[in-house]
């Protein structure tokens, strides 16, 4: 975790006891489209949804060890810097779990973004994503269930910060 550079100003919740958190990060390759992984059909929660690197934040953990954990698990890839924190939401899913809340991250990586070592046995397939693919993320998702869609096309579409 020390070597990951945490930009100025960049926000980052330490949740209250009891409280339960998740992480997103947000990772654009060199043409500036955002990696999604679709969830596998049997999963618990969001089946076959397209979503971000992520999950919940380990007891004991900081959210940012819990995204540098969750990228290697989930990619291979090694968390370098965190760039933006996009937004924090509340949500709650269908497996029981009850309220959580979600720290999204713009974040960059270090490996071979074309070769992911994905966790297959919970994801299906992954995709990179420019601002002609987004409807591609509402696949399957009522209107209410937006939020990835919504992350990464406040990305593609021109986030001040990226590029800067």
């Amino acid at each position: 975790m020390s070597s990951v550079i945490v930009d100025p100003g960049v926000d980052v919740p330490v949740p209250a006891r009891g409280e339960l958190w998740t992480v997103g990060a947000v990772i654009l390759n060199r043409r500036g489209e955002a990696f999604a992984q679709r969830r596998s059909a049997d999963r618990r929660l969001f089946p076959g949804a397209w979503d971000l690197v992520g999950g919940h934040v380990e007891p004991g953990e900081t959210l940012l060890q819990a995204l540098a954990r969750e990228v290697a698990e989930e990619t291979g890839w090694r968390l370098r810097r965190v760039r933006t924190l996009l937004g924090v939401t509340a949500w709650t899913g269908d497996d029981g779990g009850g309220l959580r809340h979600e720290a999204d991250y713009l974040v960059e990586v270090d490996g071979n973004l074309d070769r992911p070592a994905l966790e297959w046995s919970k994801h299906s397939a992954y995709g990179w994503f420019g601002p002609a693919d987004l409807h591609r993320l509402t696949e399957d998702r009522a209107p209410g269930e937006l939020l990835i869609h919504d992350l990464i096309a406040q990305v593609v579409n021109g986030l001040p910060e990226v590029g800067a």
